[in-house]
């Protein structure tokens, strides 16, 4: 007797995670079962045309927002954005930033900095050790 091996699924919140997606924008069928991993898989290689729209308009999740203004998730919050954005209102606050978003991604700027010095000075303290 052999065993049916099926197919890993997972919830619809852990796919759109994946596919970086803001779940409530996608459509009701998406968000209503689970997706098995050749479906993600099927649709990371040949995006459906209501994927390749969402991500290219939006709206997006936090962490594409964030990405998208080039600051952190905290910095999305201290400056009082709690809702997702589409491209089109990300775009207008690049064009046009406030204060907040000057700050934060300076802010972020500073810390991708001091990341990247550190990472440095330990990749520098492990070659210094293998010599």
């Amino acid at each position: 007797m052999t065993a049916h091996k099926s197919d890993q699924t997972m919830k619809p919140e852990t796919a759109a995670k994946k596919l970086g997606i803001y779940l409530p924008a996608a459509p009701e069928e998406f968000g209503s079962k689970p997706v098995t991993r050749s479906e993600l898989n099927a649709m990371i290689a040949e995006p459906p045309s209501w994927l390749t729209e969402l991500r290219r308009t939006g709206p997006h999740p936090r962490q594409e927002v964030a990405r998208k203004l080039g600051v952190s998730i905290a910095g999305l919050a201290r400056g009082e954005v709690t809702e997702p954005l589409t491209t089109a209102e990300i775009s207008a606050l690049l064009q046009a930033p406030p204060a907040w978003l000057v700050a934060e991604r300076a802010v972020h700027a500073e810390v991708q900095d001091e990341n990247a010095r550190v990472k440095s000075q330990k990749a520098a303290k492990a070659a210094a050790r293998k010599d």
